[in-house]
């Protein structure tokens, strides 16, 4: 994938002025470069990953403000009023974007351009298919050196970079000479990297002998306009809103949520057909229960859950014959008392407790030996029975529903 940078040249001169462009591969070397109308490169916008949209520094302003320590949304909002002052027209017709702070007094960089002039531009990308548009001031776009001022001059206007978020941008139309004297009065006392274009650098060369000390000249290329985009962060199309956002393109999903939904609609349909399948399944093994039932017990006439009266049945069949049911009382505690007899040393029996099913067994702990717990535990294991020690010398005793 690719990235798309675009320059776009100054208001000023006038619509049928061409943009440069250069597409960069990943690797960031610059694979196609030329210029040309931003309504034709439909082909090449809609093949680049992200277009960068380099602004003419002449429209945009960068305004250095005191702000007050504000979250984002509150800054957003508080925008207007504090730029109001310093720009002609109403601030609500303009993107207002603040850069990062960047000192402790308050002091920070507003970008601030006309909405109906960058709004048409963001649009006309986005319907050329672009996937992300980022407009930069072209002012931060310069290679910044420490300790110096980055300038370009152009065809028809001069850009000049300060410091990080701080920068400016003229229209100017005049000999090379004129424009060197400008920008050597706007750069001040600070060291002066020039960029020009190629085939001016040697004209250049000799005005900045003659212009004195303090001036480097170097030969314009995309590299630096390309490479000084990545230090700066002032981005202006998310001042635009969902003007600046890419509308989602629902046709894109058309097939992929249609074979969702026809998935979900297959996997609804086995997990109903599984669910019948089970069900008649239950509703044959009840009603197979239920006829085992009335064969044995012809004159139960009310049967809710016929394994469990079935259980219950068997049990007072078993006590009227004299047989002890496993969970018994009388059974439980006999199955206990030859465990305890077979041991060695018997321990002392403080209580016993019936409660759901289980007998609780209470010993007193000066009579109990570690090891008694596993021999008595593999006697009642043979009897169906399991022990659970639930406190310090007490054991529970309860049926497993094993062999008697």
């Amino acid at each position: 994938m690719t990235t798309l940078y675009i320059r776009h040249p100054a208001r000023a001169q006038g619509e049928g002025a061409l943009s440069q462009f250069a597409l960069v591969s990943d690797g960031g070397s610059v694979v196609q470069q030329g210029e040309g109308a931003l309504r034709s490169m439909g082909d090449l916008v809609a093949a680049s990953r992200r277009v960068v949209l380099l602004l003419a520094a002449a429209d945009v302003t960068l305004l250095h403000v005191k702000v007050p320590p504000l979250s984002h949304a509150r800054l957003k909002a508080a925008l207007p009023g504090l730029v109001e002052e310093q720009i002609l027209g109403d601030p609500s017709e303009c993107v207002l974007v603040a850069a990062p702070a960047q000192s402790a007094d308050g002091m920070r960089s507003i970008a601030v351009v006309q909405r109906a002039w960058l709004e048409p531009l963001v649009r006309t990308l986005l319907a050329h298919g672009a996937r992300s548009v980022a407009a930069l001031p072209a002012q931060l776009c310069l290679p910044l050196q420490p300790g110096s001022v980055s300038a370009a001059i152009g065809a028809s206007e001069i850009t000049l970079r300060h410091s990080l978020y701080e920068g400016l941008g003229l229209a100017l139309a005049g000999t090379p000479a004129s424009a060197l004297q400008t920008v050597r009065a706007l750069a001040g006392d600070s060291p002066l990297v020039l960029y020009v274009p190629h085939q001016q650098l040697g004209e250049y060369q000799a005005l900045a002998a003659d212009a004195g000390p303090g001036i480097a000249l170097e030969a314009d290329h995309w590299e630096h306009w390309i490479a000084g985009s990545k230090s700066t962060s002032l981005d202006l199309a998310p001042g635009l809103g969902a003007a600046g956002a890419q509308a989602r393109n629902w046709k894109r999903w058309r097939w992929p949520l249609r074979l969702a939904l026809l998935a979900l609609v297959v996997n609804l349909a086995g997990l109903n057909i599984e669910w019948l399948r089970l069900k008649r399944e239950a509703d044959a093994l009840r009603q197979s229960m239920v006829q085992i039932f009335k064969a044995a017990y012809p004159k139960e006439t009310v049967i809710l859950d016929p394994q469990a009266q079935m259980r219950r049945n068997v049990a007072i069949a078993k006590a009227s014959s004299g047989q002890l049911g496993p969970d018994e009382f009388a059974y439980l505690a006999a199955a206990f008392g030859e465990a305890r007899r077979a041991l060695p040393r018997q321990p002392a029996v403080a209580a016993l407790a019936y409660r759901e099913r289980a007998l609780s067994v209470t010993l007193k702990p000066d009579t109990l030996d570690p090891a008694m717990a596993g021999q008595v535990r593999g006697a009642l294991a043979a009897r169906g029975l399991s022990l659970t020690e639930t406190a310090p010398a007490t054991w529970q005793i309860r049926s497993t529903g094993g062999k008697q």
